[in-house]
This record gives structure tokens, sequence and C-alpha cells, in this order.
């Protein structure tokens, strides 16, 4: 058997989701998420001790986990995720150029992660900011009305 990649703290916030769901198989998404946060990707290890702890096949979690882009599961993410939204508003307002700037920049396509692992640059199809296009989302923070040059400042300020 594999060594188990699930901390205490990640079995048990895992678990203090059960109570507030529906069902056990309501608290897959939570807890993929709570996985990511903590690794920066979704292991297959890990999907199979989630799958342990809400009494499902790994399919099943492997399924949810698959059917969104967000996760990864092959390797860590940067320790910040740079997305540059590419939905209609922000297209039209310079996204496309602000993505292949940004690549240009770090030497990068969408989906890679710099060498030292401190960013991966990727597109997001909707960050809901529309009214603020092109928009960034580096991780939990939204940067409005981005220009190149704020681009630039951003991945500067990036740790």
């Amino acid at each position: 058997m594999a060594d188990r990649i699930l901390t205490a703290e990640m079995i048990d916030a895992i678990k203090a989701f059960i109570p507030r769901y529906p069902s056990k198989q309501a608290v897959t998404l939570p807890a993929l998420h709570i996985v990511n946060e903590h690794l920066r990707h979704v292991p297959l290890q890990a999907v199979v001790e989630i799958a342990e702890i809400l009494e499902l096949h790994p399919a099943q979690v492997q399924d949810t986990l698959s059917f969104y882009g967000y996760f990864k599961q092959d390797k860590p993410a940067g320790r910040c995720r740079v997305w540059v939204c590419r939905s209609i508003s922000c297209a039209l307002r310079g996204a496309d150029q602000l993505l292949a700037h940004l690549s240009d920049t770090l030497h990068l396509q969408p989906g890679e992660t710099t060498p030292d692992g401190r960013i991966t640059l990727e597109y997001a199809e909707c960050l809901g900011a529309c009214e603020h296009a092109p928009c960034i989302l580096a991780n939990n923070d939204l940067h409005k009305s981005v220009s190149s040059e704020q681009a630039d400042e951003l991945v500067k300020s990036i740790a």
C-alpha cells in the first residue's frame, strides 16, 4: 500500500463537512479543495484516501476531479496560480495579448509552472468580473482592468 498522503488536519477538515451536506458524496468537491489547498494538487493516492473517508469508489472521486480543470493531478501547481480571463468581455479588451505577454515574460505556456515553482500561468474561461475586463486572478486576489505593465508588477510582487 502506498504511503498515506492526507494529514490528520486534512482528514478532520473533510470530516467536518460531512454533517453539512445531504450525503457523503456531496462532500467530494470540498474534499478536493481541501487537499488541493494543502498539496497544490490532488495526486491519485489522495483520491483513494478521499474515497475511503467518504465511503465511495475512487472512480467516483476521480470523476468529480476530472470534471474540473481547476485541479492538477500530475504535479503541484506553483505557489501562485495566475489565471488570465479569456471570456468574450476580457478578450475584446486585450486578454489574449495580456496572456501572450505573460507567457513571454515568464517563458511559459498556459498550464506550465516556472522552474522555481513560484507561478503557474493559466487561463480561465470566465472570472465573473466582465465589467473590469481584462482581469487576472492571482490565487484569491482579483486584479481588475489589468494592463501589461500592471501584469509585470503583479509578477514581480509574487514571492
